[in-house]
């Protein structure tokens, strides 16, 4: 019964009496009512407190915590990886994303994956299915890896629901159909007399031998010598720092590169070199060039089109490998073959040139 409004009815105030007595008796061996309200109130706390643990450990905070962790180990996926969390993990799951990490289960990931195949996104769904596992490997790791941050350790992770799926590898075939001469050539002429900072970078692209998009556009005036520049190759190398891989500049590279306006640190830049531009910024230079004269154009081809060129003039594979910084993890690379193939670089380079105005009046 409700209070009266002068406080209990007697029905009310005899129940009341009733619990109350209840709860004295139960507790008359540890101190009365009392004694029962200090419980409740530790009781209170505890799942509070639980509450509050849970709420650190969830998906995203362990997603956040592997972003981090790769910027700390200067990988350059750590800004793929974050995008693909935020947009397909934080923003398409936002209740999953913000439940314990411990709790994901293989269906979840199933059913993410599912989302984005469907959505006509194969190869996207195979690389969050890639960073999910492995941001919870970390976790796993962290109790036998001295290298991996202690706070994967407050997620206490136990299985890898990811690990617990199969990528779909239909979609993992990236599209690297090289360019034919042909296409390399058109390339060539619609970029050698384009006036401006965009073409004269895209020119700088393709003379140094197709070099990691990802890369090259961090390229330092600090790293800029009359005779060679050089960009740091990080793909593969997880804890180890980038590799300094060193290119050749030719004459007409030379002439792109004075082109561009030395005014901070970064040499390809729309911000006063403060900081690079985007994979997607220069891209959209060469798409905006091109247009359709060349079909299926994708920039991402080029590296592929300028090893297959070579390739064709006989340039080794190996030293085609060192010209892209590729194949070049086995033991005798690593530890024996302290050669720089400068020399040999360079006259890659002459060749690709040579191809490339091979019906053209300029270089």
């Amino acid at each position: 019964m409700q209070p009266t409004a002068r406080g209990y009815g007697i029905a009310a105030a005899l129940e009341k009496c009733r619990a109350l007595a209840e709860v004295h008796a139960a507790r008359a061996h540890s101190g009365g009512l009392r004694e029962a309200k200090v419980e409740e109130r530790k009781t209170f706390l505890a799942q509070k407190t639980a509450e509050v643990e849970k709420s650190t450990r969830t998906l995203s905070k362990l997603l956040d915590a592997y972003v981090a962790h790769l910027k700390t180990q200067s990988r350059r996926s750590h800004v793929d990886a974050g995008q693909n969390f935020e947009r397909h993990m934080n923003e398409a799951w936002p209740a999953v994303s913000q439940s314990p990490a411990a709790d994901l289960t293989p269906d979840q990931v199933l059913d993410m994956l599912r989302r984005l195949i469907e959505a006509g996104k194969g190869r996207t769904a195979n690389k969050l299915r890639s960073y999910l596992r492995a941001a919870y490997q970390c976790a796993l790791d962290v109790r036998a890896t001295a290298s991996i941050p202690v706070v994967f350790k407050t997620f206490e992770i136990v299985f890898n629901p990811a690990a617990q799926t199969r990528r779909s590898p239909q979609f993992d075939r990236a599209d690297k159909r090289p360019f034919s001469k042909t296409e390399l050539r058109a390339y060539w002429k619609l970029l050698h007399n384009q006036p401006g900072n965009e073409a004269a970078v895209l020119r700088l692209h393709l003379l140094k031998g197709g070099q990691r998009i990802e890369q090259f556009i961090r390229l330092r005036w600090l790293d800029v010598a009359d005779d060679a520049m050089t960009i740091f190759d990080g793909k593969g190398r997880p804890g180890q720092g980038p590799r300094p891989h060193q290119i050749p500049l030719l004459e007409p590279a030379r002439e792109a590169l004075a082109i561009l306006k030395r005014e901070g640190e970064y040499a390809i830049s729309t911000t006063a070199d403060k900081k690079p531009i985007s994979v997607r910024t220069l891209a959209g230079w060469a798409q905006d060039i091109v247009d359709d004269s060349i079909e299926d154009f994708q920039l991402k081809r080029i590296r592929s089109g300028v090893e297959t060129l070579l390739a064709a003039q006989g340039v080794s594979r190996e030293v085609r490998g060192h010209l892209q910084s590729h194949g070049l993890s086995g033991v005798q690379a690593r530890h024996y073959d302290g050669h720089d193939y400068m020399r040999e670089k360079g006259r890659a380079l002459e060749a690709l040139l040579g191809e490339l105005c091979a019906d053209t009046k300029l270089p």
